[in-house]
């Protein structure tokens, strides 16, 4: 069984084919840029890379041009579009109305649709991404795997938050939490790499990419977790400012002159760390490289940063009662061992001990810990990817 992983975001396509057989990858890629006229296709397969620049004008051309080059004889990835038995697509807001993956259909359709509002930069492209896909690879069976599904156990003493509650019951605004299919794969990973059953440990998974968020995870739920009602909430991220006095939007939007949409600008695309850098980077690697060169201001900015997360694991000690385990993933977490470093440094504390040796590494499986460490840290690279095609797979066979 082969299943096309589809994920949509607001300018770009990202795609697994994956054999279920094995849970091999047989090809993936980024369509970057999605209505610009340097909008390109990044091809991977075979363990080669092809990066082929060609301008589309929507998600749905950038699928097309997907499939051709999935179909295409250079590549080999398939000969025919029958090989392709089912669709998985990540869809970022589901709401209160999905608390598990789902089969797609015109009811599932409406409800991710009357979902925009809580989420409406994300939720329209995974729609567009949707329909795409219901066009262009007609009556193929298509699943929707939500980020918000995982967190839904959380207690409702946790997702509701500090406002009048007539808002609640109006809007439904409270925290929903994203990045659910990263914390619950890690989840389940970290369980096998440790052999011991999920339900006896207490995880705190920390998703640190350009978004990022943490997850306090217990009997195997997420029982707490940084990001609320949007992906801007929660800790400083990449280009978002995460938690704020919320206040400061009305300052701003009355002493800058701000629009709602400006305003959301700020704090989505020149926050965070990169507006605390005083715009050195959004990107970590510039930042480190910045710290070598003697810059202050950056190395200011990543200690701030860490600080901000471990404050955030020290939290989940308390929503569990305890820690047995932390765990790092996604693109700064697998990679960047400096900031690993400096986030475990402030949880000495605590008991947590880093060996510096095995924390030197970018992108693998392993403990990083030391033996002396009373919590154990680990590295585990998340597969995102593989969730939602297990997911698309047991929805669609039945097992």
């Amino acid at each position: 069984m082969k299943i096309l992983v589809v994920n949509c975001g607001s300018s770009s396509v990202k795609y697994q084919l994956i054999d279920m057989e094995n849970e091999s990858v047989i090809a993936k890629g980024i369509y970057e840029r999605i209505g610009d006229e340097k909008s390109s296709l990044t091809h991977k397969i075979n363990g080669e890379k092809y990066v082929i620049v060609n301008f589309v004008k929507n998600h749905k051309e950038a699928l097309d041009f997907i499939i051709k080059q999935l179909l295409n004889p250079k590549y080999q990835a398939i000969k025919d579009l029958n090989e392709i038995d089912a669709i998985g697509h990540r869809v970022v807001h589901g709401g209160e109305k999905f608390a598990s993956s789902v089969l797609i259909t015109d009811d599932v359709i409406k409800a991710v649709e009357e979902c925009i509002p809580l989420a409406p930069v994300h939720n329209p492209a995974c729609l567009i991404g949707i329909r795409a896909c219901q066009e262009l690879m007609t009556g193929k069976p298509m699943v929707a795997v939500f980020d918000t599904a995982f967190h839904q156990t959380i207690p409702e003493e946790r997702y509701l938050l500090p406002i009048p509650y007539r808002y609640y019951e109006k809007y439904r605004l409270r925290k929903y939490g994203f990045h659910g299919t990263s914390h619950y794969y890690v989840s389940r990973r970290i369980a096998e790499l440790m052999g011991k059953p999920v339900e006896d440990l207490k995880i705190v998974n920390c998703h640190l990419g350009q978004g990022a968020s943490l997850c306090a995870i217990q009997n195997g739920k997420s029982v707490e977790t940084s990001m609320s009602l949007t992906p801007t909430s929660g800790i400083a991220m990449c280009s978002r400012s995460g938690d704020l006095d919320p206040l400061i939007v009305t300052f701003l939007m009355k002493n800058e002159h701000l629009t709602e949409e400006e305003v959301e600008n700020v704090l989505n695309n020149e926050s965070g760390v990169y507006g605390m850098s005083n715009c050195i980077s959004k990107d970590f690697r510039d930042l480190e490289e910045a710290i070598s060169e003697g810059n202050k201001v950056a190395d200011r900015t990543v200690d701030s940063y860490c600080y901000i997360v471990a404050q955030t694991i020290v939290k989940y000690a308390v929503s569990m009662q305890g820690i047995d385990v932390i765990t790092f993933t996604a693109g700064v977490g697998e990679n960047q061992f400096n900031i690993r470093r400096r986030i475990c440094e402030y949880l000495k504390f605590m008991g947590v001990e880093l060996d510096k040796e095995l924390n030197h590494v970018r992108s693998c499986e392993r403990k990083i810990s030391s033996e002396n460490s009373k919590i154990q840290v680990w590295i585990v690279p998340t597969d995102e990817e593989l969730m939602i095609a297990r997911d698309t797979k047991r929805l669609v066979t039945g097992k």
